[in-house]
């Protein structure tokens, strides 16, 4: 059969299109390879190997988005990551299989799924991650004992070398998300869902190959036809949007949700979701940084970027999602504690809690008593000082005094600035 073929459909989008894809199974039975029978039975092999996570409502979200918001703590997995539910049942086949050893590419969360459950399995196993992997995942997946090879600045570049070192080395591949097994493991999540809340109205997924939210897409549509399915992408890494909505929205090459960083979308994802899928959305890195510092804040839970994008999706869009019971994925906690720390940092400053302000005042002695005392008097921390004599347009006999100040938020900001400009300063907050 010709390796690559050309069909028109309409999609779940409601848009009849041609879509080119390589030939991996005919159209028509793609389902047939991913069906409700097969995630059951993935669900039954996977009791008691992972964590049946915890599925609750979010008052405090609920209350800021306009919908009733439900998260499914899949962060809380022994990797950190519901990577391990597809990774698990792959492996379990291809161990009845009689396979010795298997070969992953991934920048983090599938390599760890697969470097444990290997382990449990006694098999041996080398991980291929891009170059741009954040050094916790490096370090987790060599500490389940995998053989880890840092190669490429994109996950395409490392999985070309990974089928390469599968095959020279004799090593089955196991793929982060086009295929069956991997996807009906996925899936199980969405029935952990539904047994916990049946009667949710829509499922908000974070898309990167698509392994995820196809297999969601999967269970939920079987066991409740009308439940709406939403992914989302970062605006930087769009390929699945643009797959299935035949848009060309740009590639970046970097975001912090470097988990769904995928240039290439899978064929078998692709097309479960462009027939169960109901909508794709967008999200910029600075939605998805206040996803992860709301739910650090709010929820006390740790996400890595993927795992804060459906929050993300709910923040930018609460019209999209009012009034309706909304089920989120936290996909994964595997996060760069510097990263972590810049996004907290970031937050803090768009918040008004961390605050740069210039104040210019006559170069005498006690000047810089007084400005301190009235920040003080005003009820904000001083984090920093800086005095800028030489490089300003100051009458020389005068200085500029840069402060850094921790303050409540945006209003009390305003009111140190007040402060300082009643006792004779000029003060200016520093974008």
């Amino acid at each position: 059969m010709n390796l690559e073929a050309t069909i028109t459909q309409t999609s779940g989008f409601g848009k009849p299109r041609s879509t080119k894809y390589h030939h991996v199974a005919n159209p028509s039975t793609i389902l047939q390879m991913v069906g409700i029978e097969d995630i059951e039975r993935a669900a039954a092999r996977l009791h008691g190997q992972l964590l049946d996570t915890p599925c609750v409502e979010s008052r405090t979200l609920s209350e800021i988005v306009g919908a009733q918001v439900l998260l499914k703590f899949e962060n809380l997995q022994f990797t950190a990551s519901f990577k391990e539910r597809g990774a698990c049942n792959k492996l379990v086949d291809l161990v009845e299989a009689g396979t010795r050893g298997v070969i992953a590419m991934s920048a983090g969360n599938h390599a760890q799924g697969v470097a444990y459950h290997a382990q449990r399995l006694g098999l041996r196993a080398l991980i291929v991650m891009p170059r741009f992997t954040p050094g916790v995942k490096i370090e987790r997946t060599r500490g389940f004992g995998a053989e880890v090879v840092l190669f490429g600045d994109s996950l395409d570049a490392a999985r070309a070398h990974a089928l390469e070192l599968a095959a020279r080395e004799g090593l089955a591949f196991v793929h982060p998300y086009d295929d069956a097994a991997i996807i009906a493991g996925q899936g199980t999540v969405a029935l952990e869902m539904l047994d916990a809340v049946p009667d949710l109205d829509v499922l908000v997924v974070s898309v990167g190959g698509g392994g995820l939210i196809a297999g969601m897409a999967v269970a939920a549509k079987a066991r409740k036809p009308d439940i709406e399915i939403v992914g989302v992408q970062t605006s930087r890494f769009p390929a699945m949007v643009n797959a299935v909505q035949g848009t060309h929205h740009p590639q970046g090459t970097s975001t912090i949700a470097e988990g769904i960083a995928v240039g290439t979308p899978g064929v078998l994802t692709r097309e479960i979701i462009a027939r169960l899928v109901d909508d794709l959305l967008l999200v910029d890195e600075g939605d998805i940084e206040q996803g992860v510092l709301m739910l650090l804040e709010i929820e006390k839970t740790l996400v890595e970027g993927a795992g804060a994008a459906g929050l993300a999706a709910l923040i930018r869009y609460p019209e999209r999602f009012r009034g309706k019971r909304v089920g989120l994925v936290l996909s994964g906690g595997n996060i760069d504690p510097l990263l972590l720390a810049a996004i907290i940092e970031r937050g803090m400053v768009r918040a008004g809690r961390l605050a740069r302000v210039r104040v210019s005042a006559r170069d005498v002695p006690g000047s810089l008593a007084r400005i301190t005392a009235t920040v003080a008097e005003a009820g904000a921390n001083i984090d920093e000082v800086h005095h800028q004599r030489a490089f300003t347009m100051l009458a020389a006999q005068n200085v500029d005094v840069e402060l850094v100040l921790q303050t409540r938020g945006r209003e009390h900001l305003a009111a140190v600035l007040n402060a300082l400009r009643e006792a004779g300063f000029e003060a200016v907050e520093q974008r």
